[in-house]
């Protein structure tokens, strides 16, 4: 990864991280995942946001326009579920 994108990753990860005490007040969580050649953001919502019927909303209106407002490269975020 180029120094250009480590820096893009640690910005990506620090909104979240601003977002991420909302969520958790609501019994939910979010964990980043990757953050593609192309600038999605792929994040996994946890907890109670994991089930939720608002969670896409949560997802768009919330976590997404907060990274691209204060990140204008990211074109999108993309909740993934990870099987364990």
């Amino acid at each position: 990864m180029t120094q250009e994108r480590e820096i893009l990753k640690k910005k990506v990860e620090s909104v979240i991280d601003q977002i991420r005490p909302y969520l958790v007040a609501d019994g939910g969580n979010i964990a980043f995942i990757e953050l593609t050649e192309d600038n999605i953001v792929k994040v996994e919502l946890l907890g109670a946001c994991k089930g939720c019927p608002m969670s896409m909303m949560t997802l768009k209106s919330g976590v997404e326009n907060a990274i691209k407002k204060a990140i204008p490269e990211i074109k999108s975020v993309e909740a993934i579920n990870i099987a364990l």
